[in-house]
């Protein structure tokens, strides 16, 4: 009899991450990797034709990852070009997630779930640990049986060990080719006394304008700015809108094949709007790094934070619409909750109703300010009312399915307030750097920085002065000078 071999308690605990690498290839080599692509498009279109045969039929559907294998081992070798059986059964893998994710839903109750059933040109394809190797910036993924291997070479390193990688994924997005590379990460370790303390909990604030508003138990509060993640969403739409009507005029008619033009237009836009999402993400993990690196500073432990997706169901009107859709509040708190764990802390959701509109000190309700700051009329509590929720926030404990309720320790207002930026890499952030993007004015060039007004024997036409309007100390009205 086998004796199972007990894991070593001591051994450290693991997370899953990954990491996107893009690929510097010949043209040789960009061909064998779509001609993979396709071939794993061919494998998905076999499964949803056996599977609409079976139906026709009254059969039950294929949709075990057991009986596809079965079903692509009696097909034969070489039946999909260069993908090897690894590859094939990772798109099998990917269509029996799918189906039984989708089959999950509909008994829970949500009738707008669907199963797999539209054809796919590009799938992409994974390979396990042990059937492909990486070394340095070199990867080679395994070929079908006859075929040459091929070798793949890396823009840059892989952020990981080579010996913690257990998959590697070659995927195409809007026209460029990615390897994601999964490894598993240790969780951080730190000396007695040093680590987080499971017992010190900060409030998470999220926003718009502010991703993440922290409020810590020792006084301490953390402000991350995303003005520039917004700037970035406005004007890519503004550029987007220009571009459209700029080629209204040749667009094809319904019907009307596109001309090569056309063609190039459209691959334009989608490298265009596959840049901005990079960018994006970007900025959202830089800001999620912030919080998380001020959190071990601070020895937080644990992390309250606020679930505002309940506002995703109120429909107030398209401006509401068009702020909620910039905000990518679900990737916030996937973003957070994956550093955090990295990191040793704890992410926990809390109801965070009536948090913004709530004084933390005397809990009356504050009429919502103008701008940021916030003061309340009855104790006269005067600060930042993104900290305020989120000093509100750390009071509060998760019950039932996610809701909370607010417990005795009364909140503790940050004095002490540390400010950050999100997205210091985005065109136009820092203060040497003009997005292409913003048009200059109309008088020409940048005014540069606002000063005082010269005096009256000076002043040109076209200056700017921060002097305040219907004041001149310099010019002396004369009777009946209007």
């Amino acid at each position: 009899m086998r004796v199972p071999r007990r894991r070593d308690l001591d051994a450290p605990r693991v997370v899953c991450r990954t990491a996107r690498v893009g690929l510097r290839l010949t043209g040789a080599q960009r061909d064998r990797c779509f001609g993979l692509l396709r071939s794993a498009g061919d494998v998905w279109a076999c499964v949803l034709e056996l599977n609409a045969w079976r139906r026709r039929r009254r059969d039950a559907p294929l949709v075990s990852y057991q009986a596809l294998c079965r079903e692509l081992a009696a097909s034969g070798p070489g039946t999909f070009g260069e993908l090897d059986s690894a590859g094939a059964r990772s798109v099998l893998r990917r269509f029996s997630d799918a189906w039984f994710a989708a089959a999950k839903r509909r008994r829970a109750g949500d009738e707008t779930a669907r199963f797999p059933r539209r054809r796919r040109g590009l799938v992409p394809v994974r390979w396990y640990h042990g059937t492909f190797a990486l070394s340095g910036r070199r990867l080679r993924v395994p070929t079908a049986a006859g075929y040459v291997p091929l070798w793949l070479r890396l823009d840059r390193d892989v952020p990981y060990p080579a010996g913690q990688v257990r998959s590697a994924t070659l995927l195409a997005d809007a026209g460029r080719l990615w390897v994601e590379v999964a490894a598993e990460v240790p969780i951080a370790t730190y000396p007695d006394g040093t680590g987080p303390d499971p017992a010190w909990t900060a409030g998470v604030d999220l926003g718009v304008i502010h991703p993440y508003a922290v409020a810590g138990p020792d006084g301490h509060g953390l402000l991350v700015s995303g003005r520039a993640i917004r700037a970035e969403h406005r004007l890519h739409l503004a550029d987007t809108k220009a571009r459209r009507r700029a080629v209204a005029g040749r667009a094809p008619r319904p019907g009307q094949r596109g001309s090569r033009r056309w063609r190039q237009y459209r691959r334009r836009t989608r490298l265009v709007e596959a840049r901005h999402r990079r960018r994006v993400r970007q900025a959202q993990h830089e800001a999620a790094k912030t919080v998380v690196a001020w959190a071990v500073q601070h020895h937080v432990g644990t992390l309250a934070v606020g679930d505002p997706r309940g506002v995703l169901q109120v429909d107030a009107g398209r401006r509401h619409n068009l702020r909620l859709r910039q905000w990518q509040v679900g990737r916030a708190i996937a973003v957070l909750r994956d550093k955090a764990e990295l990191a040793g802390i704890t992410v926990r959701l809390v109801d965070e109703r009536g948090t913004s509109s709530t004084c933390p000190t005397c809990r009356r309700r504050v009429r919502k300010p103008a701008g940021r700051t916030m003061t309340c009329t009855t104790c006269h509590t005067t600060g930042h009312r993104d900290l305020f929720a989120a000093a509100t926030i750390a009071t509060r404990t998760p019950t039932g399915a996610g809701g909370g309720s607010d417990t005795a320790p009364a909140a503790v207002l940050p004095t002490v307030v540390t400010h950050r930026r999100a997205g210091r890499h985005l065109p136009g952030a820092g203060p040497s750097r003009r997005d292409p993007r913003r048009h200059l004015p109309a008088a020409g060039g940048s005014v540069g920085r606002l000063r005082p007004a010269p005096p009256p024997e000076t002043v040109t036409v076209g200056s700017r002065s921060t002097a305040p309007r219907g004041e001149e100390p310099q010019h002396q009205h004369q009777p009946g000078e209007r």
